[in-house]
């Protein structure tokens, strides 16, 4: 009992440090984030059914359906051709001044992760909830679509452009989405 709480504990933690816009934020950049636009609109359909999305700072939020695969290889080929785009993508930027700092950082993550071949962009670990209940899904759509609000970017969550929010709020969004409710 006292393992789960301190586990519940470290989380809330993580996830106001997260929500804050702690941490490497390379998603704040468009360039990086319509990197991340492009790879959930190729993807979808394909591999997966987009239910809903928000790109922070720091972090991505998929309320998403595997089609025919496993959910946990859909997110790694993902994570994995996201994380490949957005190197070469710095990589080429000859306007990049930070550039070689910000291939060091990525590579010094790459290094503590014996899977990695040099960089490493995201986090290894995912927190995937199976959503199967309408008010659990309701739950994590709300947080989801939430997630700007709470972190001060904007005062509702259909003024976010790189969310689904604007979706479910009856306009247009950057990417098309089957609606969960």
């Amino acid at each position: 009992m006292e393992q789960e709480r301190l586990h519940e504990l470290s989380s809330e933690k993580v996830e106001r440090f997260l929500a804050a816009g702690r941490g490497a934020c390379w998603l704040r950049r468009d360039d990086i984030a319509q990197i991340v636009v492009r790879a959930l609109r190729r993807y979808d359909g394909m591999h997966y059914r987009l239910y809903a999305w928000c790109i922070m700072s720091n972090h991505v939020h998929l309320i998403i359906a595997a089609k025919g695969n496993n959910l946990s290889d859909v997110v790694r080929d993902f994570k994995k051709f996201t994380s490949q785009s957005i190197i070469n993508e710095i990589e080429q930027n000859t306007r990049e001044s930070r550039k070689n700092w910000i291939l060091w950082l990525l590579e010094s993550a790459g290094k503590k992760n014996p899977k990695n071949v040099k960089y490493q962009f995201w986090k290894r670990d995912n927190r995937p909830k199976q959503l199967i209940t309408p008010a659990f899904m309701k739950l994590k759509l709300d947080y989801t679509h939430n997630n700007p609000v709470k972190a001060g970017i904007v005062e509702s969550p259909h003024e976010y452009i790189y969310s689904s929010a604007r979706n479910y709020a009856g306009l247009s969004g950057l990417l098309d989405v089957e609606f969960l409710m």
